[in-house]
């Protein structure tokens, strides 16, 4: 039995299946039934295993939503082996850029006025083009020079008819495969969707530009684009233009004009505030989003992606950071397990043996095979596979500091994100005391301590009205009495038939020695008749110990 194939997704039915047979899947696709949608050729099964290079580039030609997949699927280090991991997180999110008559037809419908009217100059050759829009540079009426970000027209639709298709098989696969049930690919899809339809609003990244330059104020070689919110809609946005290069494609001579050191500790040093004190971070910040404006400071750009970790998570992920960094396997070990969900087939002992070997060999690694965000992965990876059911959050952040990891070599080759994490530590302890102790955390104590004391003295006449009338009570649900005197009952009752089997077998043996008329097999009667009596009460009493007392312990 496969899933009902709907019309309307056959072309996507055929693809995905024909994804999943290359990849060594042919079973799911049996089992789903997309063999019948596949062509003679596309149901023969490869001779060699595809390499991981060949599936980012084959997601890539399958357009924006599998693209966004396997940007998803790169987190997920339980489903792939590393190669494919590493693959997928470089994957290209750059396509064609559609043409200007389109762009001219969204901003004029988007902004409600012609665009000659709205812009002084609107360049018709994108800056960029990504799966999702494109980027123009443009010039306001009063002269500011800024960008506009104008998304692909029916992208939106693309998206959700690609997502009902994967949603078809990935609820098939959860409900009748091993496979699925172990990995949960709805859930998966659904955290894919719900992240696909916050980029694709772009008032929410304009709203995360603000977020995230109000928590950069205090950084100053650090730049966000702020966004122009009078010209931006859910498919506009327009923002400040920061001019500038990617760090990867910066010369040798222009790395000696800044102090490449400093900007790398800087930019660390925001992120861990961004994650571990503000629990609301810019997620995606690989060298391409990352540029170096004529001025030597850091410009972050594209905020569509952004992460939030809530503020007991906070604690867990500085602790095993501080972990990780210091090279104690056995507590990153312990850390992880409080972080994450052991399943009933986890063993501790060999996940503990797994993460202090994985940590344990950056003790010998150099500075520039340091990798902090590549640790976090691992610790993650061997968690997963231990079974241990790990948070989104844990891999974003890895990915996170990967990306991080990247950009300060980039900028200074020397740069240990280790260190960094160490004697910033402290600072990002004084924040966290200093954030819990924010006027709306004080008035939130404030109101609980006042409705304590006003409800106080009704609760002490009750408690010594009680006392005074001989009806206080103490409850404790430490054990349940009633069921503990029910087994001692059982208990009692097993030693008593087990002595009146005793007594029956003794009285048999006595009356052995008894001469009489009344013989049974030419024994005397009474003797044989107390022995069966035992022989079928010890029987009984057997056969209740043995089925009835396992499956009340099962």
């Amino acid at each position: 039995m496969g899933i009902s194939l709907k019309p309307q997704h056959l072309n996507r039915y055929r693809q995905i299946g024909w994804l999943l047979a290359k990849y060594g899947h042919s079973d799911l696709v049996k089992e789903t039934g997309l063999e019948e949608t596949l062509t003679a050729e596309e149901r023969v099964t490869p001779k060699e295993e595809a390499k991981a290079d060949e599936l980012a580039a084959d997601l890539e030609k399958l357009g924006p939503t599998f693209i966004k997949l396997g940007q998803l699927l790169s987190t997920r280090v339980e489903l792939l082996p590393r190669a494919y991991l590493d693959a997928l997180s470089r994957l290209q999110d750059e396509v064609e850029p559609f043409g200007f008559g389109e762009v001219e037809k969204m901003v004029t419908t988007e902004l409600g006025v012609r665009m000659s009217k709205a812009f002084s100059d609107f360049e018709s050759k994108p800056m960029a083009s990504a799966s999702l829009g494109q980027v123009h540079l443009a010039r306001l009426r009063d002269g500011r020079p800024v960008a506009v970000k104008v998304q692909r027209p029916n992208i939106r639709e693309q998206m959700v008819e690609d997502l009902d298709a994967l949603g078809d098989i990935a609820e098939f696969l959860d409900n009748h495969t091993e496979f699925g049930q172990r990995y949960e690919f709805t859930r998966m899809l659904e955290e894919l969707r719900k992240s696909l339809m916050r980029e694709l609003d772009y008032r929410q990244e304009a709203h995360n530009l603000t977020a995230i330059r109000e928590q950069l104020k205090d950084f100053p070689h650090l730049v966000v684009p702020a966004p122009i919110s009078d010209y931006s809609t859910s498919r506009v946005l327009t923002m400040e233009y920061v001019p500038g290069i990617k760090i990867t494609e910066m010369t040798p001579l222009a790395r000696m004009e800044f102090d490449g050191e400093m900007l790398a500790e800087e930019l660390f040093r925001a992120y861990l505030n961004q994650i571990l004190v503000e629990g609301f971070f810019h997620a995606d910040p690989h060298p391409g989003n990352v540029f170096l404006t004529p001025d030597h400071r850091i410009a972050l750009l594209d905020l569509g992606m952004v992460g939030r970790i809530m503020p007991r998570l906070q604690e867990d992920l500085l602790q095993l950071l501080l972990a990780i960094s210091e090279g104690h396997g056995e507590d990153a070990s312990q850390i992880a397990i409080k972080i994450g969900q052991p399943r009933r087939e986890f063993d501790q002992t060999e996940f503990s043996r797994r993460i202090s070997e994985i940590v344990g060999q950056q003790k010998t690694a150099t500075v520039e095979q340091m990798q902090v965000g590549r640790l976090v992965l691992e610790v993650t990876r061997c968690a997963a596979e231990s079974q241990i059911r790990v948070p989104p959050e844990l891999t974003m952040l890895g990915k996170t500091l990967l990306n991080l990891d990247q950009v300060g070599r980039t900028l200074a080759p020397q740069f240990d994100p280790n260190a960094s994490i160490r004697h910033n530590a402290a600072e990002i302890l004084r924040q966290r005391v200093i954030k819990t102790l924010s006027p709306g955390n004080l008035f939130s104590g404030i109101l609980e301590a006042k409705d304590l004391v006003q409800q106080l003295p009704a609760r002490l006449n009750r408690f010594f009205d009680a006392l005074a009338n001989n009806e206080f009570k103490v409850s404790v649900d430490a054990i349940d009495e009633k069921t503990l005197i029910v087994g001692f009952q059982k208990i009692a009752n097993r030693i008593t038939v087990g002595l009146i089997i005793a007594a029956l077998i003794v009285g048999a043996a006595l009356l052995m020695r008894v001469e009489t008329n009344f013989r049974i097999w030419g024994y005397p009667g009474l003797a044989i008749i107390f022995f069966l009596c035992a022989a079928g009460a010890g029987i009984v009493l057997l056969l209740n110990i043995l089925f009835y007392d396992k499956s009340k312990g099962d």
